[in-house]
């Protein structure tokens, strides 16, 4: 037996569930439009959090929702799921961004600078430009709230940065916010306040000069990298010179941040900044960490084309690297975009490979390098493989290469009931049509 709430309780969720099942992209996304109504009124964190669930459940049954899938092979089809999680996406981000401040953002912030003051190996100047940050934001914390705060700056600068002065008097601070037990909504204006001084204190001690840095900035200024700067807005000012070198298509510049700029962060940018240049200029750099299976390195080769068939040596040796099918697609990939037709019978070989997620990059690979002798495999590969976005791969393949024999390969498959497949093969039908109208006498 249950009673009348367990019953109810079951009908709720029966509910729910049907409401998921018959979820729409259109009714998923009113529904959407009103969490963005709700999320621009809300007033208070009880506000947000009201959202935030409205917000998980229209989340849940998107997850659960049956919705139409795009054609993979029109880069222009409409991806309504795609699309709407991205707005969910773009929702949470404005909901996190509305919360707060809230008093653990400025513990936290203090701390940080807390293990930078800590940690670093500053210079003589770079000392007393601590000391002054953290005199200043001391003296601002203290003017916000009235807890007693104090700072000798005089004594921990003496010879040399006292850190346990600097750190004390950081620690008090935190303590003093604890105690505070500052309310996001009542003591806005507070928090506010101690977050722009922490925001003084950060920005303080980025400047205050280290000498971890010393010798790489001034290897930089020699070579002229921080010329292009002006009123630069990204920050650091070496992320603001890469773009500035990337849009003048300085490939020595950015390879110069590369190999000087050690930070994760920079190299991260420096190698998308490389793959976005596609120059030749690069090859060098990228084919040596392509020789040590740096995926960026080789997704720039594919990008350079056919100034990069000197790398062709050195991909083959990857595409039987089953055991790393992420690094076999880059290269797939890279080696179709390179053009090369050294590469081609290798990569025919893993049209039969096991991994069918890796297969369809195998005959896309085939199909950008446009050798005649992958007509046959991929011909195989269209009638045989089990896996219908395979041979849809396939039958894209054999359109790019284009002769009449590999158009003729494809168009068979009018009446193929793989929609993706049956696309392909109507294309191919179509050019060959034109090739007979052209080629027939006025």
């Amino acid at each position: 037996m249950s009673d009348g709430d367990e019953e109810t309780t079951a009908d709720s969720d029966a509910a729910a569930s049907d409401e998921s099942t018959d979820a729409t992209p259109e009714t998923l996304s009113e529904r959407l439009d009103e969490v963005a109504d709700a999320l621009e009124a809300a007033e208070t964190e009880a506000d947000l959090d009201d959202v935030e669930a409205d917000l998980d459940a229209v989340e849940a049954d998107l997850e659960s929702a049956d919705l139409p899938e795009p054609d993979e092979d029109d880069e222009d089809a409409e991806d309504p799921r795609a699309d709407l999680e991205s707005r969910v996406s773009d929702l949470r981000d404005d909901l996190e961004a509305q919360r707060g401040p809230y008093a653990s953002d400025v513990t936290e912030a203090v701390e940080s600078a807390r293990s930078k003051i800590s940690d670093t190996r500053w210079t003589e100047q770079g000392e007393s430009a601590v000391v002054e940050a953290v005199s200043a934001f001391v003296n601002a914390a203290e003017e916000t709230i009235d807890a007693g705060l104090t700072f000798d700056a005089d004594a921990a600068a003496g010879d040399g940065i006292d850190t346990d002065d600097v750190a004390g008097a950081l620690d008090d601070v935190v303590a003093a916010v604890e105690d505070a037990d500052l309310d996001a909504d009542e003591d806005a204006e507070t928090i506010a306040a101690l977050l722009e001084a922490t925001d003084d204190l950060e920005a303080g001690l980025e400047d205050a000069q280290e000498w971890d840095d010393l010798e790489t900035n001034e290897q930089l200024m020699a070579e002229g990298f921080y010329d292009v700067l002006g009123h630069y807005k990204d920050y650091p000012p070496e992320l603001s010179a890469l773009k500035q070198w990337e849009e003048q298509g300085r490939v020595d510049m950015v390879l110069l941040a590369k190999e000087k700029l050690q930070s994760e962060f920079m190299q991260e940018h420096c190698m998308d900044a490389l793959v976005r240049m596609a120059n030749a200029e690069a090859f060098d750099e990228m084919h040596q960490l392509a020789q040590r299976r740096e995926k960026k390195a080789i997704k720039a080769l594919g990008r350079m084309g056919g100034d990069a068939e000197g790398a062709v040596e050195t991909l083959v040796e990857y595409i039987d690297t089953d055991s790393d099918p992420a690094l076999q697609k880059v290269t797939f990939r890279a080696l179709g975009e390179i053009g090369s037709t050294e590469a081609t019978q290798a990569i025919a070989d893993k049209l039969e490979m096991d991994n069918d997620n890796v297969r369809p990059y195998a005959a896309r690979a085939l199909g950008l390098i446009g050798d005649t002798r992958a007509i046959d495999p991929l011909g195989d590969a269209l009638a045989d493989d089990e896996s219908d976005t395979v041979r849809a791969a396939a039958a894209w393949a054999l359109r790019q290469i284009g002769t009449e024999a590999a158009l003729e390969t494809v168009a068979e498959y009018a009446d193929e009931q793989s929609y993706l497949v049956q696309h392909e093969a109507e294309l191919a039908a179509e050019t060959l049509d034109d090739a007979d109208a052209e080629a027939a006498p006025a």
